[in-house]
């Protein structure tokens, strides 16, 4: 078997160049994923369909040949397949149904979950069969407080209240809600690992609204979890978590959590990170995805910084967050010279 790059880090090597890849690399900066999303009347519908999902997983990798692709899809296809209402509207982004009271956490059905998945399966079984052999794959799923607030709150681009007051006020319904989330997050990421994956991320896009009582209670906790059931069957297989906007409490979940690697934000200061966090978890970030739409000196400067801050850690490059739909394909490219480059080191 040919080396991945990709997993070196994960036995602790430190090679000069890290490995990389981007939150996003496939999506709406690329021409040619608008025009394969143009093939499909709806985003589910996109991510439900192999040929539509494999071709947009390996567009990145043969314009930029990073050093792992990611898995085609999204997080709320879980809520989806436990039978809430998931639609994604232009412009808006996803609108669910919200789950408000005991009820309605009790109509989720997770017995049709994996049936309901099963052309994600399909994607990354055919993923592993056309990626280059030195790219690695990695497989990722939401978690559970994360999907949990799109589910309570019926939507992004809120401030949470509604989730919080749930897991505040109604202890018992949300540790329902969450014990499905769980349970159908564990299979479903062991079959990932079963149809090809390598690598499995935990994106916790909205851990940043939890103070330290729901952080410990609700994100840590339930990580850990996760991680301990899907390690009983999959014991090599890396995880990555990515408990966003977790500021210094991010230390405490790399340690705590099981986790092999942890991604990131932009607003974490990676010096602060290497010292936080042992050598034992994969750091991976942190390049703002704001500074990849502008690109230029500044850009090629915090790549720089980027690397020379981590040499000799076990290092994953990527952003601190996915890419924008406006950020210039160039940029990207640059961002990949400048670190691969022999100057990538040298400000």
């Amino acid at each position: 078997m040919p080396v991945r790059a990709f997993l070196e880090p994960f036995s602790g090597k430190t090679p000069a160049t890290p490995p990389v890849w981007f939150m996003r690399q496939a999506g709406r900066y690329l021409d040619e994923y608008r025009a394969l999303r143009k093939t499909a009347p709806n985003f589910l519908n996109f991510c439900y369909t192999p040929d539509l999902t494999v071709e947009a997983t390996l567009q990145p990798i043969r314009r930029y040949a990073f050093d792992a692709a990611i898995l085609f899809s999204d997080i709320l296809v879980i809520p989806d397949a436990l039978g809430q209402n998931v639609r994604f509207e232009e412009g808006v982004g996803p609108l669910l149904d919200p789950v408000t009271d005991r009820a309605g956490i009790d109509a989720l059905t997770p017995e049709g979950v994996l049936d309901h998945l099963a052309p994600v399966f399909e994607t990354l079984t055919r993923l592993r069969r056309e990626l280059p052999d030195e790219t690695a794959l990695i497989g990722f799923a939401g978690s559970p407080w994360t999907l949990a607030f799109y589910m309570v709150e019926g939507r992004g681009g809120v401030d949470g209240g509604k989730l919080k007051r749930m897991a505040y006020g109604a202890p018992d319904d949300f540790r329902a809600l969450m014990t499905k989330l769980e349970d159908a997050l564990v299979a479903y990421l062991c079959r990932q690992v079963e149809a090809g994956a390598e690598v499995l991320q935990l994106f916790d896009s909205w851990s940043g609204i939890a103070d330290e009582t729901l952080f410990e209670r609700w994100i840590v906790e339930p990580t850990a979890r996760i991680v301990s059931r899907i390690k009983e069957v999959h014991p090599d297989v890396p995880i990555i978590g990515f408990p966003r906007g977790a500021g210094v409490m991010a230390a405490d979940y790399a340690l705590r959590t099981g986790i092999n690697g942890m991604s990131v934000d932009s607003q974490v200061p990676l010096s602060w990170a290497r010292k936080a966090i042992g050598p034992e978890v994969v750091l991976q970030g942190n390049l703002d995805n704001q500074l990849l739409v502008t690109g230029g000196d500044e850009m090629d400067a915090a790549v720089r910084r980027i690397k020379r801050t981590m040499t000799g850690r076990p290092f994953i490059f990527n952003l601190g967050h996915g890419i924008l739909p406006m950020t210039p394909p160039e940029n990207v490219a640059r961002v990949l010279d400048v670190l691969r480059g022999p100057d990538g080191g040298e400000d």
